[in-house]
């Protein structure tokens, strides 16, 4: 299926380090958040919607000697995130439309969520690579409606790219077999908590 925004990014690739409030910063926020996302060394962890691999090389740090598979549906954002000698596996997938035929600990959507045109489908296809006691991460370093807001207006590709309320995530994650253990939507942080609903 011809998704718009793959071509979005892939424009946005060969600068899309230099947007923002910078990788290091990036960082220094998600280290202060270690507790929330609960990774430890020798997980088998992936990475959803990984772009230039900002943050690869720090989560390959914390689950060593673990394993981390990066994924994007942008190949010039993988393209670049391979010049960086990141000690993590990059492929190209679309988690929208298929299924990955692995299994993880730990599935983290680090600024991606939005992205995804078919929201159930790509929950379905990560709850599958989930293993027993496995956990699907969602996060980002803003609010919901901070990143709606934010999407909107940028416009184009991305301009409906939202966050669902808070009143449909329950919906959505049953849809895929996953129920949420931790929820947080606040102006300077999202994180959602989910494992396979029978756990």
């Amino acid at each position: 299926m011809h998704d718009p925004r793959i071509a979005f990014f892939d424009h946005h690739a060969p600068d899309w380090d230099t947007y923002g409030p910078g990788p290091q910063a990036t960082l220094d926020r998600l280290t202060k958040l270690l507790d929330l996302l609960e990774l430890n060394p020798g997980m088998d962890l992936l990475e959803v919607g990984c772009g230039t691999g900002q943050i690869t090389q720090w989560l390959a740090d914390r689950v060593y000697p673990g394993r981390i598979v990066a994924v994007d549906f942008s190949e010039q954002m993988l393209e670049k995130a391979r010049t960086k000698a990141i000690h993590a596996e990059f492929r190209r997938a679309d988690v929208c439309a298929e299924a990955l035929h692995e299994k993880f600990d730990t599935i983290l959507c680090f600024h991606s969520f939005p992205h995804f045109r078919d929201k159930p489908a790509a929950l379905r296809n990560l709850a599958a690579a989930l293993k027993p006691q496995g956990k699907l991460l969602i996060l980002h370093l803003s609010g919901s409606r901070e990143i709606n807001h934010f999407h909107t207006h940028v416009g184009g590709a991305v301009a409906g790219d939202h966050l669902p309320e808070r009143s449909e995530w329950d919906g959505l994650l049953s849809q895929a077999g996953l129920r949420k253990t931790l929820f947080t939507d606040q102006p300077d942080l999202f994180f959602l908590r989910s494992v396979i609903e029978s756990q």
